[in-house]
């Protein structure tokens, strides 16, 4: 097998006699355990070679007519997704592998839909890096991760999210986007990556919508169906949620695709609608509408759908929000939600094309899973992943930090902001944290256990739960003065400067506070050294 030339495989588009083994090509890779399960129906396989709406390829060894290679292109069309197509079902036979097989399916595929296509994307696994390293030498560039997407049998594996732009997207594409800081690393780095100058707007003022109550929840029926199709037609211009599906596609339509409606009730008057796709096997939701005639219910929705979830064991969920639309943005982050991508491009809205901020919401504890990955995409990937673990700590960081001399008059809303900057940490006992002399890139916020550090002369000290660590040298920019070692496991928030010098730029007011109190600190620690108090 590994003598046999690449030259001997022929690359062609599927057909109705290839179904069987196309079935038995990923039952042989992946076992029972593919993440879409119809690929293991001959008779699905069938339909998707014959929909328009999909296209099949495969990689054929000529003289034994044996398929050895299998790849498609699942188009969204119609709604705001028009011109939008997902790269995947990719999967090589696994004594076939390493002969550049993958390569030449995605060039094929690359090949036959330029001319139908603004926007390509790909869900890659990140078990191992093959499937990223196809994507990025065939122009698709990382603009995210989605924390446990993918379900392979009974496991979870991290998804990283690639993209690549065709034809006309770019120029069609609405400029000068605004989004909350939270989003701002990855819009710079997607925009960067589709050879953009990074013209997002970070809006640090956004006010989320207000929470309300006295609302009643439901599941949509044909008697409410107009009430709520009234609603978005008032609401089409301001799109701020994007999505394949529409509610004037009609409830047989989103029925059949397992698309559903929660509506939102006062003195039993539609107010609000939120609509929602459930995947069964990987147990995700994709939200693709949110309607409202008061701003008030918008919270109640979200909260809806999140009782939702954890009531059907759904493991997260997704939101496609506008990058202008600071206000949803803000809602979703008040909502538990995180941005996970940034996808250039994505959403066709009248005559633009949108960019959108993806927002991502675990139902489950994030998971410690492999993310293998060839830069840049492992470390876009790493970062939003960091964002999730220090979400779950950001209750204990806020309540550390409130302990702190360096944030002392900070209010709840510049705690808060801060917090957000701290990324999470774990670190194994016995491990130099840092040493006397290393350059001060970052200070620790310590969560759980105890640091020693050794200043030398004999004077050493330890930190522990609810202190900074390293600190001085860092907002003073001079190398430490001590070497600290991890005296237990240790579970830390890290601030980098970089971080921190970026929020300064935009929020004064808490860069004023910090480095008052740090002037106030160090007075303190001088007056203690010369004598003048105790």
């Amino acid at each position: 097998m590994t003598n046999r030339p690449p030259s001997e495989i022929r690359y062609r588009d599927a057909d109705e006699a290839d179904a069987p083994a196309v079935t038995e090509l990923f039952r042989t890779a992946y076992g029972e355990g593919y993440v879409h399960p119809q690929v293991y129906d001959p008779r699905e396989v069938k339909r998707m070679i014959y929909d328009e709406d999909t296209l099949v390829l495969v990689a054929e060894h000529a003289p034994s007519g044996r398929i050895v290679g299998t790849a498609g292109v699942l188009f969204e069309m119609g709604a705001y997704s028009d011109l939008v197509g997902e790269f995947g079902r990719l999967v090589v036979d696994p004594d076939w592998r390493g002969r550049g097989i993958g390569h030449r399916l995605m060039d094929e595929r690359l090949a036959r839909v330029g001319g139908r296509l603004h926007l390509g994307f790909v869900e890659v696994r990140v078990s191992t890096s093959h499937s990223a390293r196809v994507s990025q030498a065939h122009g698709f560039f990382p603009v995210g991760a989605l924390p446990q997407k993918l379900k392979f049998g009974n496991t979870r594996e991290h998804a990283a999210l690639l993209v690549r732009t065709f034809g006309d997207a770019l120029m069609l594409r609405r400029n000068h986007p605004r989004i909350i800081p939270e989003a701002h690393g990855l819009a710079e780095t997607a925009l960067q990556g589709a050879g953009l100058s990074p013209d997002a707007i970070v809006d640090e003022q956004a006010a989320a919508y207000p929470p309300g109550n006295g609302h009643s929840i439901e599941e949509l029926t044909a008697s409410g169906y107009s009430s709520v199709l009234r609603i978005e037609r008032g609401r089409v211009r301001n799109r701020e949620v994007f999505g394949p599906q529409r509610l004037h596609y009609g409830l047989f339509r989103l029925e059949a695709s397992d698309s559903r409606y929660v509506v939102a009730k006062r003195d039993d008057r539609v107010v609000g609608a939120l609509g929602y796709m459930k995947d069964e096997v990987e147990r995700h939701a994709r939200v693709f509408e949110v309607v409202h005639t008061e701003d008030e219910v918008v919270h109640a929705l979200f909260d809806s759908l999140a009782q939702r979830c954890r009531e059907e064991h759904i493991m997260g969920a997704e939101v496609d929000v506008g990058a202008h639309a600071t206000r949803m943005q803000r809602t979703l982050l008040e909502c538990g939600y995180l941005p996970a991508a940034y996808v250039p491009v994505m959403a066709l809205n009248d005559v633009e094309r949108v960019d959108v901020v993806k927002m991502y919401r675990l139902f489950e504890p994030l998971m410690d899973l492999p993310f293998n990955a060839p830069e840049p995409t492992h470390t876009v990937g790493l970062h939003v992943l960091e964002r999730f673990r220090a979400r779950n700590l950001e209750p204990r960081i806020a309540r550390a930090m409130q302990r702190l001399s360096i944030c002392a008059s900070l209010n709840e809303e510049q705690t808060h902001r801060l917090v957000t900057e701290f990324t999470a940490r774990s670190v194994a006992q016995g491990e130099t944290v840092f040493a006397a002399g290393d350059p001060a890139d970052h200070m620790l916020l310590i969560l759980d256990g105890d640091v020693g550090v050794d200043f030398g002369g004999g004077f050493t000290g330890t930190v522990g739960p609810g202190e900074c660590l390293g600190e001085v040298a860092f907002l003073n920019d001079t190398p430490h003065s001590g070497t600290a070692v991890a005296e237990t496991p240790l579970e830390v928030g890290v601030l980098t400067r970089s971080g921190l010098e970026a929020l300064v730029r935009r929020r004064p007011d808490i860069g004023t506070v910090v480095y008052r109190n740090l002037a106030r600190g160090l007075g303190a620690k001088l007056r203690r050294a010369d004598g003048l108090e105790d």
